[in-house]
């Protein structure tokens, strides 16, 4: 692929000499859904599939994007002054909202870039491809201009683009599973406190599969930060009568007690969830520890139960998905993950399995939704990296 990105490079860009290629996982969350902004877990881990980019520093204050994703579109000039976002500029907001963050930061960017980008992550699946654009662009930020930053301030400058750039209200977990990915772990986050642990993934005979519903969503425009508001509104009610700073302080007991502090049964559900899902979220790493795959199949599971029904962000596409997964013989769990409202399942599926669960789940969701799903079976890579 570098060879790839840098052909392509010099035909947009006139040559690629002083270019440099680059790459940026996407991610998947194997459990721990919502629960980022809500004070709990997550358990994501970084792919082998992502985004490739090319870069190089111009003498001018010029950006110059370039998406293969988006060749129609041509080259989107802007300029590293006075960034804005701007609903027309599109994907490069992203990049954009990242070299704004830096100037925020007090890492002033010296110069303009030309930038060409090629992502093999599915656009709008849930897998985190705007994510994995802001990890790309704060690498390779830092690696032209030796900025002093670790990865882990790569996730955190990304979040807050994307919250205050983009607008999109997220929590730190893409970025921060994608900054900080290593190959064969997951990572088993604290979003209060962003204290972490890498956990192995041992699959004996048994692979990740990825089944994206191809139906697009987009997080800003999604009832994402609708969810978000009710499970802060909740969180005010329950700090009413009990001394908590998130809901993910709250063990299952705990929120059975104080629950009724909740006035709206809507509302109750989402916090239900969040609580929930955290402790789910403890003990599929658990059961991941003890070699016990059959367990964390059945949270996964259980995960996406609680995600249909009490926080209401599955949709037609991905329950089908997931109900005729559950249906075929040598899956051990499957879930949405990502935001919901479209996007992905991903699924442990046994390794002989596999050919017939695509062929049976993908049969049963072109024959109920009236187009087809797209699979990926992944592997599980490393953080960004200079090609």
């Amino acid at each position: 692929m570098k060879d790839v990105v840098l052909a392509k490079f010099a035909e947009v860009f006139g040559d690629n000499e002083g270019a440099k290629a680059y790459f940026a996982p996407g991610r998947v969350n194997l459990i721990g859904e919502h629960t980022d902004y809500n004070g709990g877990h997550v358990f994501p881990c970084a792919l082998t599939i992502g985004t490739y980019g090319v870069a190089r520093k111009r003498n001018d204050k010029k950006l110059r994007f370039y998406s293969m994703n988006f060749d129609n579109l041509g080259v989107i000039e802007s300029s590293i002054e006075n960034l804005k976002a701007e609903k027309e500029a599109g994907w490069t907001n992203y990049p954009k909202g990242v070299m704004w963050a830096f100037g925020e930061k007090g890492y002033e960017i010296p110069c303009g870039m030309d930038l060409l980008l090629n992502g093999n992550i599915p656009n709008g699946s849930g897998l985190s491809s705007s994510a994995s654009v802001e990890v790309l662009t704060g690498f390779i930020l830092k690696d032209f201009f030796g900025f002093d930053v670790t990865n882990q301030d790569l996730a955190l400058i990304g979040q807050f683009s994307e919250n205050n750039f983009n607008g999109v209200n997220c929590g730190i977990m893409d970025q921060f599973a994608i900054a900080m990915g290593k190959k064969d772990h997951a990572i088993f986050l604290d979003t209060a406190d962003l204290s972490f642990d890498y956990a192995p993934i041992k699959l004996e005979n048994a692979k990740i599969v990825i089944a994206c519903s191809n139906k697009k969503r987009g997080l800003g425009d999604s009832k994402y930060n609708e969810r978000r508001s009710e499970c802060e509104t909740a969180l005010e009610e329950i700090k009413q009568v009990v001394g908590i700073n998130t809901l993910g302080d709250l063990t299952e007991e705990q929120f059975e007690t104080y629950k009724a502090a909740v006035k709206d049964e809507v509302r109750q559900r989402r916090a239900k969830h969040a609580v929930y899902e955290n402790q789910r979220t403890v003990k599929a790493v658990e059961a991941l520890k003890a070699n016990d795959v059959e367990q964390f199949g059945k949270l996964m599971n259980a995960s996406h139960v609680s995600l249909r029904d009490d926080y209401e962000v599955t949709g037609i596409e991905l329950d089908t998905l997931v109900e005729e997964a559950w249906k075929v013989e040598g899956v051990i769990g499957s879930r949405m993950t990502g935001a919901g409202f479209g996007g992905c399942t991903v699924s442990i599926v046994k390794t002989d399995a596999i050919d017939g669960f695509i062929d049976k789940v993908g049969s049963a969701y072109k024959e109920k939704i009236g187009y087809a799903a797209d699979f990926y079976v992944v592997e599980i890579g490393d953080g960004p990296v200079v090609l």
